[in-house]
């Protein structure tokens, strides 16, 4: 790993450090959900609209896996915490392509387990078979 550390940073000069790279780098990245898009908002909208409040790192819209069709909601995430507060603030209850959105951060998920589709396991037991009382 630390080879892999110096032969990334040592020609600092060759490859300019992208945004997305720095804030991983730093662990840090302020991520906002923003629900009740419109159906037809792209990410590139997305991204376009939220720029204006500071520096982008990336705008995703979640689709639907079969229909891959927009679910009304997404994540941009900002690259310093001033920026998306600023973000928060001034386009919480805007109108975008038509539809009013709603902006906050966006919660941290876990993976617990025990919640979402059940694991199918094979088929199910047989039930017993009544017997008859004597």
């Amino acid at each position: 790993m630390a080879a892999f550390r110096k032969l990334i940073f040592s020609n600092r000069s060759l490859i300019p450090p992208s945004p997305f790279l720095l804030t991983f780098r730093r662990g840090i990245a302020f991520k906002l959900f923003v629900g009740g898009l419109s159906y037809f908002t792209t990410e590139k909208v997305l991204s376009d609209t939220f720029s204006n409040y500071g520096q982008v790192v990336e705008a995703k819209i979640i689709t639907d896996r079969m229909s891959e069709k927009s679910k009304g909601f997404g994540f941009v995430t900002f690259a310093s915490q001033d920026e998306a507060e600023n973000a928060v603030t001034e386009m919480n209850g805007k109108a975008l392509n038509g539809r009013v959105i709603f902006v906050d951060y966006a919660k941290l998920t876990t993976k617990t387990g025990g919640g979402g589709m059940p694991i199918a396991r094979g088929p199910p037991e047989p039930a017993p078979e009544p017997t008859p009382d004597s």
